[in-house]
């Protein structure tokens, strides 16, 4: 990592850190140590990043994706640790109609499953139980309304 690299990254981080709205330009602020007690981490490794002296661990990273409300996947390409190639995103299909917003297709339960990771074996539990907490289908939901 050259230290260009480990500046774009800090610099990056920074934004995110303050949009949070953790004061870390103020020296009485608290937000480094908010953030490395939110995030579970030690203030050092949020001074070290801050400082451009060191690039957090792998555990640090993750935690920091968490807290950050980042995919650890963006975090670790700005790094510079990992590039796309070494990440891709899964292919999926993009035949599911727009949400009811006409916004992006929404996931099937069937393709949520799989971007999460759950075994085979589980699948068909975790598409019930996340199935509970969908809206009914509009043309169900309208056949009751109207006494179908």
């Amino acid at each position: 990592m050259t230290i260009s690299e480990l500046d774009r990254f800090a610099s990056w981080v920074e934004d995110l850190i303050r949009q949070r709205g953790y004061d870390i330009d103020s020296p009485r602020g608290g937000g480094k140590s908010r953030l490395a007690d939110e995030a579970g981490v030690h203030r050092a490794a949020i001074t070290r990043l801050l400082q451009r002296q060191s690039m957090p661990d792998l555990e640090t990273t993750r935690r920091l994706a968490h807290v950050l409300r980042v995919p650890v996947r963006d975090m670790l390409i700005r790094s510079g640790r990992l590039s796309e190639e070494d990440l891709p995103l899964p292919d999926r299909p993009r035949a599911a109609p727009a949400g009811a917003d006409g916004g992006a297709p929404r996931l099937t339960l069937e393709e949520a499953a799989a971007g999460l990771g759950v075994p085979e074996d589980q699948r068909d539990m975790f598409m019930r139980v996340a199935g509970q907490f969908l809206p009914p289908p509009a043309d169900r939901h309208d056949r009751r309304r109207i006494g179908e």
